[in-house]
């Protein structure tokens, strides 16, 4: 048994658990991977596209008004204390602790005028992910299916020897977002690694490997098992494919990171921007939908930059260069690579945050910190190649970045664009738990785009 185990992430509303990836047997009441591949595949998979998704997921909602429409001009009390600077497509400016942003913006669109109405880190996730708010409180799971999910289960879960969802790095309920497939159940749910397999805590046999040759020694003893033991051959199609995505030299091949130059993992930086690179490796390999955690930092782990939680100026001054690193690098190495037709790069979260800023003593530090709430009335996208059109603003927010001024779009226009990318029919209707259909979404893909 190879158990991959997952970080943690605490959010403001909510508790951690830990959460597992089992290859080989899943241990979901007993179910083998096996098994539940032929579960899925009475989904009746749809023809993939040779398209696919990386979707960065700010954990927590990132202010707006922070990163990428910015209000300087706004009154006391509302303007952050950064500035903006403008980029090489006139009209787009950024914060200012994103400079290199700047030099690239002909090679990403910056939509400023998503909004819904749900403030809770929940039910927010819930809305930009699925379209659908409802939140199980007694599972801590949505009650639909994920976007991820949605293409785990419309595509089949493996092609060509490698999965078709992978979610990795910051957790909310201890399950990478998108990943989740609602009141579907585990069987359509996204397979999850740590951090990938380079930097995770692998187990075999219930022993802890000390390295990431102890893992790939032990996969090759699998291999030698299953070439000269005839028990192998009696296997279904469905346990050939699990197998395959265990042990098969294209998915180790894609999980490793020392397959790259130091160059270029340097490009990329440290911590979850090696998570970035491995997203970039398993969509050229063919994964069509990744999910990257992006986490905070050491001043807050997440996004949810309460002024309870964490100096908001300060944890975006932490936060912000290795971020800027890690999203430009990602974005051209999708270019210089040729994938710009291909993947798509979404970066976003849940909500924004308040135009009012908050003074309040920090939980930790006893200090008077500065900080946003929760705030879904305007929130900002950042959508890179997916042969889509770059070098735009979309949308515009009013002078204190409360609201759309122009071009409201809703979550259901976000992922209707990312169904509509993939080659799915963001129409596509599904039955619910009470019998009555329900669309993918109920938006259209963005016509700016």
């Amino acid at each position: 048994m190879l158990d991959v185990v997952t970080n943690q992430v605490r959010l403001c509303d909510g508790v951690t658990r830990r959460n597992f990836l089992r290859a080989g047997y899943l241990g979901l009441g007993g179910m083998s991977l096996g098994q539940l591949m032929q579960l899925r595949s009475q989904a009746g998979p749809a023809k993939a596209k040779n398209t696919s998704i990386i979707l960065l997921w700010q954990v927590g909602g990132p202010s707006h008004l922070e990163t990428y429409d910015m209000k300087p001009d706004a009154p006391t009390g509302y303007r952050g204390p950064f500035g903006k600077i403008r980029t090489s497509v006139p009209g787009m400016e950024v914060c200012d602790l994103l400079p290199m942003h700047t030099q690239r913006a002909d090679r990403f669109s910056l939509i400023r005028s998503c909004t819904h109405k749900h403030a809770g880190h929940n039910e927010g996730h819930c809305m930009t992910l699925t379209g659908y708010p409802k939140w199980d409180e007694g599972r801590h799971l949505p009650i639909h299916p994920e976007c991820g999910a949605v293409v785990n289960r419309l595509f089949g879960q493996c092609r060509n020897g490698m999965p078709v969802t992978v979610g990795m790095g910051a957790k909310h309920y201890g399950y990478v977002p998108g990943t989740t497939a609602g009141y579907w159940g585990p069987a359509f749910n996204g397979p999850v690694v740590d951090r990938g397999l380079p930097n995770a805590s692998p187990t075999v046999d219930g022993r802890r490997l000390d390295d990431r040759r102890g893992l790939l020694a032990s996969l090759d003893n699998v291999r030698r098992a299953r070439d000269n033991s005839g028990n192998m051959d009696a296997l279904d199609n469905f346990n050939n494919q699990a197998f395959d995505i265990i042990t098969g030299n294209k998915a180790n091949t894609a999980f490793d990171l020392e397959k790259e130059t130091q160059k270029t993992r340097d490009r990329y930086g440290k911590g979850w921007g090696q998570q970035a690179l491995l997203a970039r490796r398993l969509v050229e390999a063919g994964v069509s939908f990744v999910t990257v955690g992006v986490p905070g930092g050491k001043v807050v782990y997440n996004w949810d930059d309460h002024a309870v939680n964490g100096d908001l100026p300060t944890a975006m001054q932490e936060r912000l260069p290795g971020y800027d690193q890690a999203v430009t690098a990602l974005i051209d190495d999708v270019y210089e690579r040729g994938l710009d037709q291909q993947v798509m790069i979404v970066v976003m979260g849940e909500f924004g945050r308040t135009p009012q800023f908050r003074q309040s003593v920090g939980t930790r530090s006893k200090k008077l910190q500065w900080g946003r709430d929760h705030w879904p009335g305007a929130m900002s996208i950042l959508i890179s190649g997916g042969g889509k059109r770059m070098g735009q603003v979309i949308g515009e927010t009013d002078s204190q970045g409360a609201y759309p001024k122009q071009r409201p779009l809703d979550p259901h226009d976000i992922l209707a664009t990312f169904y509509d990318h993939l080659g799915v029919d963001p129409q596509h209707p599904f039955i619910d738990t009470a019998g009555r259909p329900f669309p993918l979404t109920n938006g259209t893909p963005i016509r700016e785009l």
